[in-house]
């Protein structure tokens, strides 16, 4: 794919066929990601990629305590609820999720059938979780780091017929990940990245999302018109 492709093509996928991906694409993807842009060359990330029994027990487990109402142990930080534009343009790409799926406001069920969704990491047959060095926690350019490789991830998994979505939800039991997925003490688990080959029968799958347009994101200063 040429770069504009990828970038104007991606969309996050929820929905995917069982099929394996196999080790050397996974390999080949995170070669590519890991060329993204570092503060100073720390690349702090770390990336625990998980098939098969052991992403089941993650599922199950995340499933089990969210469903008890267990409250959530996720370590990176949420912040404070969005409100004004930011709640907004959250609300925004629900609706159109949920209008793609048929999926009423009053329909409880099937709401909460679509939140436990994205604690089974939306039955994806890889998830990648993103962890950094805990010695470099309280540097924002650390944050800052792990997210430039997790785009640079889902963008090198779709210009390779994969699809991706960036999933907090996995990782908001993180107990449970960092039993199952061995991760270390000195790791701070950050998200998860469902990954693997696109159902484009899943209707959620053809939502593009709305961006805002440069002229609302932008100031220019010093050119002329």
């Amino acid at each position: 794919m040429q770069f504009d492709d990828v970038l104007l093509g991606r969309r996050s996928v929820r929905g995917y066929k069982p099929d394996p991906v196999p080790k050397a694409l996974i390999e080949e993807i995170l070669t590519l990601a890991m060329r993204s842009p570092s503060s100073m060359n720390t690349q702090p990330w770390n990336f625990t990629v998980i098939s098969g029994k052991p992403l089941d027990l993650i599922r199950a487990g995340n499933t089990e305590r969210n469903v008890a109402g267990v409250p959530h142990s996720r370590e990176f930080r949420i912040g404070e609820a969005f409100a004004g534009q930011h709640r907004d343009r959250q609300v925004g790409v629900a609706k159109q999720l949920f209008a793609a799926m048929g999926i009423e406001r009053e329909d409880k069920e099937k709401r909460m059938d679509w939140v436990l969704r994205g604690f089974r990491q939306f039955d994806a047959p890889v998830c990648v979780i993103i962890t950094y060095d805990r010695v470099l926690a309280d540097s924002d350019d650390t944050a800052f780091d792990c997210g430039a490789v997790t785009t640079a991830l889902v963008n090198a998994a779709w210009s390779r017929g994969l699809g991706a979505v960036i999933n907090s939800q996995g990782i908001m039991q993180s107990p449970v990940v960092r039993e199952h997925a061995n991760i270390a003490d000195d790791q701070v688990i950050m998200k998860a990245v469902a990954l693997g080959w696109p159902d484009d029968s899943f209707p959620a799958n053809a939502v593009v999302s709305e961006r805002r347009s440069v002229a609302e994101a932008t100031s220019f200063l010093g050119f002329e018109d």
